[in-house]
């Protein structure tokens, strides 16, 4: 406990869209990446500020943490709107009087290879998985400078370092320049006290890929068979286990951890 203790975090992301009801992992509800994390950054003490594009599904994350007797932020913002975020991250230090993590977990994918996928939806894809990082890291690292500290942590995908299957030319492109984005900031900002890392989810069982996978298989159990397969260990893993690798990035346990690009695939990128 205590990980994080009274350090004010901003999870962009981190809205709460459920699975459809049937969905569950062991009994328990399929929480997205974003949304377990704030959770697991309150648990450990941080002062939270939760940012998601949707009303609703950030609404979601706010009771969530409430039902656990944590209170925190919200923010309504889409991160492909730099001027938005901009008044996002700079209310956040307002409030709070300091921000100390910030945590990138926007991320989309549309099907389609060079041929298939439009202009439009790879033009989308870059500007919402990559230009929106960078809207943030933008934003957001002035005040980290001042502080002469900061943890920054962005969730890319294994699919930055391989090709995993799936027919997403732009979700491709996107997370392997944004694991460069993210080491070329942790060099440039080390010498500051300011730190970036990111976490590779690999086969991941969120509500993500009901929506936007779901449609490469007969139906979303083929779907959840097909992805627990794939996965080495025979089992996708949860938006716990990003939460848990993010948690360690973010906190002073990591202090000399930096420009990591850290695969959590159950194995996944050993075979690429």
């Amino acid at each position: 406990m205590n990980r994080l203790k009274d350090k004010v975090a901003l999870v962009c992301g981190a809205g709460h869209t459920p699975a459809p009801p049937d969905a569950t992992i062991d009994g328990q509800p399929v929480l997205g990446n974003g949304c377990a994390i704030a959770l697991l950054f309150a648990r450990e003490g941080a002062r939270v500020v939760v940012l998601d594009v949707d009303r609703e599904a950030a609404d979601r994350t706010v009771a969530l943490l409430a039902s656990e007797g944590f209170s925190a932020g919200i923010r309504h913002a889409d991160v492909t709107d730099s001027a938005a975020l901009k008044r996002a991250v700079d209310s956040v230090v307002d409030d709070y009087g300091r921000l100390d993590v910030l945590q990138n977990n926007v991320g989309i994918t549309a099907m389609g290879g060079p041929i298939e996928e439009s202009e439009e939806s790879w033009r989308h894809i870059l500007e919402t998985n990559l230009s929106g990082v960078f809207y943030a890291c933008k934003h957001a690292l002035p005040h980290m400078v001042r502080q002469r500290s900061g943890a920054i942590v962005n969730t890319s995908s294994v699919a930055a370092i391989r090709y995993t299957g799936y027919p997403y030319s732009s979700y491709y492109a996107s997370k392997a320049g944004l694991n460069h984005f993210t080491e070329s900031v942790a060099l440039q900002y080390a010498s500051q006290g300011i730190r970036a890392n990111a976490v590779m989810p690999g086969l991941m069982h969120t509500p993500l890929i009901y929506r936007q996978i779901s449609g490469q298989y007969k139906d979303p159990a083929d779907m959840v068979a097909a992805r627990d397969r794939m996965s080495p260990t025979g089992r996708m893993g949860t938006a716990w286990d990003i939460a848990y690798a993010t948690l360690f990035l973010a906190s002073d346990e990591s202090r000399y951890v930096n420009g990591v690009c850290l695969p959590v695939d159950g194995g996944l990128h050993c075979g690429h």
